[in-house]
């Protein structure tokens, strides 16, 4: 790509072979249609009357789901400005666990708003400090419809949980899970005076095809995907002492390469016999401490197993160093690295250690703990697709629950909020002098494309629900918005149809974020890729060798011609 100079033809050559550029409007328009198209995608699996999408990865692998951070992962978008739609729903997925849907459609929905706009010739910087104005405005208004509860009210939390669960696969379960889920969160949230914290980490996920969603549990413990290592221990102990151990029940190796020369059979008998004394020294500590299950991140000796073996000890080795930090939650067992430093009072305790068959798999299950600061959810379904995305429909309620209690305040589900939101901006948007009264305009535009997507999926008429909606709420019941799956308007605190106002708060920041930095580029210069170089260039080919496809090998002649 070169610029002529004014005098003489000597062209400057300003960016590399193959190099290209998109300028002013084409790069406006070429970015919010990428956009428009990814907002598309999701855009019918919006709500419980959602579509699911059957994504097929390059190695034939198969995911079907309506999560709207699990679709945009899977299908790989290239296009640099899709990549930051589906950059707000992964963010949105771990910041608060729900809307990665609803923050797509309403990223999408403001850039094709603003495109009418550049359109009729408005500025993008005029387009972007309206929208700006807007989202703070949308902010307040929505933490002024939101309702303040109590951060442990297992009754809302449940209704919250099941809110998120209803527009997934697992909705027909949705009670069963929520009651699962709740009672999980409550167990390992910490109080501190009167707020709470809560790790989603101490929630331990297990899945396993076989069985239906029903047969799904929660464990007050931890179940480890292994087996005993020794098929002469017990497999089953009542009121287990367990100890949890960080280093090797073996012999350990020389640093230093070290060489024995043995010269004769009895001192060879005699090296062995120093190694099982090593080995029976280590066990007779174990048992020492009084545990009678021993749970080793690291590898155990055969020699070491038999000894445990004979003295009625269940072990367990290779195991996770985070599953082992979740067994110290769970048991209050203190993790040891110098068996000489293992006593009693380092030991955790369990009502029950039991390997059972789980389908084929043999697990390890420690539960009956009595204050677990960690537990196992294990969630079971027909098959492996359907147990995958229960897991992911658990994750977000276990979001939810957390945003709620961390920060306890409710709003209406069923695009009410988005509705109540987008009139008061409306009325807002007519005290701004200028053209950013437009953008603020097309924000609450913007906002509508929530429910309009819910009464689309829902078979309704998008337009007549939307003025139903606006005039109830106009009426001051605020709380009415989509009841999907009765397809009619309805109070949605009636309907228990609620959801954390962090996701709310959530998805209007980041996706205005997202549509202003989008307005905001001019000028995209994308850099050739290399195909790396051609067949038959050795390693020490001069750089260039192998730059655009096509090139035959040539070097890069960009500066010469």
């Amino acid at each position: 790509m070169s610029l002529q100079t004014v005098k003489g033809n000597l062209p400057i050559v300003l960016l590399k072979e193959g190099t290209t550029e998109t300028k002013g409007r084409d790069a406006q328009r070429n970015n919010i249609q990428a956009a428009k198209i990814i907002a598309e995608i999701v855009r019918t699996s919006l709500g419980p009357r959602g579509m699911d999408k059957m994504l097929v990865d390059s190695l034939g692998d198969v995911t079907i789901t309506n999560d709207g951070a699990t679709i945009l992962k899977e299908i790989d978008v290239q296009h640099p400005a899709a990549k930051m739609l589906v950059e707000i729903s992964k963010t949105t997925d771990n910041e608060v666990g729900d809307g990665t849907t609803s923050v797509v459609i309403f990223a999408g929905s403001l850039l094709e708003n603003a495109e009418s706009l550049l359109n009729q010739d408005v500025h993008p910087t005029i387009i972007v400090d309206g929208y700006r104005k807007a989202a703070k405005k949308a902010i307040q208004h929505l933490q002024d419809f939101a309702v303040t509860v109590s951060g442990n009210d297992k009754p809302t939390l449940l209704k919250i949980a099941r809110t998120s669960m209803l527009t997934k696969l697992v909705s027909k379960d949705s009670d069963q899970l929520a009651e699962l889920i709740v009672k999980a969160v409550l167990t390992v949230a910490e109080k501190n005076g009167e707020k709470f914290s809560i790790d989603i980490d101490d929630i331990k996920v297990e899945k396993k095809a076989g069985g239906s969603i029903r047969d799904s549990t929660l464990i007050q413990g931890i179940v480890l995907d292994k087996e005993i290592v020794h098929g002469g221990m017990p497999k089953i102990i009542n009121e287990a002492k367990i100890a949890l151990i960080n280093t090797a029940l073996e012999i350990s190796k020389t640093e230093t390469d070290a060489k024995i020369n043995i010269s004769n059979p009895q001192q060879l008998k005699l090296f062995l016999d120093e190694e099982n004394k090593m080995l029976k020294n280590m066990v007779d500590k174990l048992i020492g401490s009084g545990a009678n299950v021993v749970l080793c991140q690291k590898g155990v000796d055969d020699m070491a197993q038999h000894y445990l073996a004979k003295s009625g000890v269940l072990v367990v080795r290779r195991i996770k160093e985070s599953d082992l930090t979740k067994l110290a939650k769970a048991t209050g067992a203190r993790i040891v690295t110098n068996l000489d430093d293992l006593f009693e009072k380092d030991l955790g305790s369990a009502e029950l250690v039991e390997e059972r068959k789980i389908e084929e798999d043999r697990w390890v299950f420690i539960e009956g703990c009595k204050h677990p600061k960690s537990v196992t959810l294990l969630i079971r379904g027909g098959s492996q697709r359907v147990v995958d995305e229960v897991e992911r429909s658990s994750h977000d309620a276990i979001m939810v629950v957390k945003d709620v209690m961390e920060t306890p305040s409710i709003v209406a589900g069923g695009g009410a909020p988005e509705t109540f939101t987008a009139t008061k901006i409306r009325s807002w948007a007519k005290t701004l002098e200028g053209r950013e009264q437009l953008a603020a305009e097309k924000f609450a535009d913007a906002l509508e494309s929530i429910p309009l997507a819910l009464a689309e999926t829902a078979g309704m008429d998008p337009i007549d629900t939307l003025t139903s909606l606006r005039s109830k709420q106009l009426k001051g019941e605020q709380w009415t918005g989509i009841d999907v799956i009765k397809a009619r308007t309805a109070n949605m605190k009636s309907s228990d149809i609620i959801e954390p106002l962090s996701v709310k708060l959530q998805i209007v920041s980041a996706a205005s974020e997202v549509a202003c930095m989008i307005l905001r580029i001019d000028d995209v210069v994308a850099v050739a890729k290399s195909s790396g170089p051609p067949p038959g260039a050795g390693a020490g080919a001069p750089p260039g060798m192998g730059g655009m496809p096509g090139m035959g090998g040539m070097p890069d002649m960009g500066g010469m011609m």
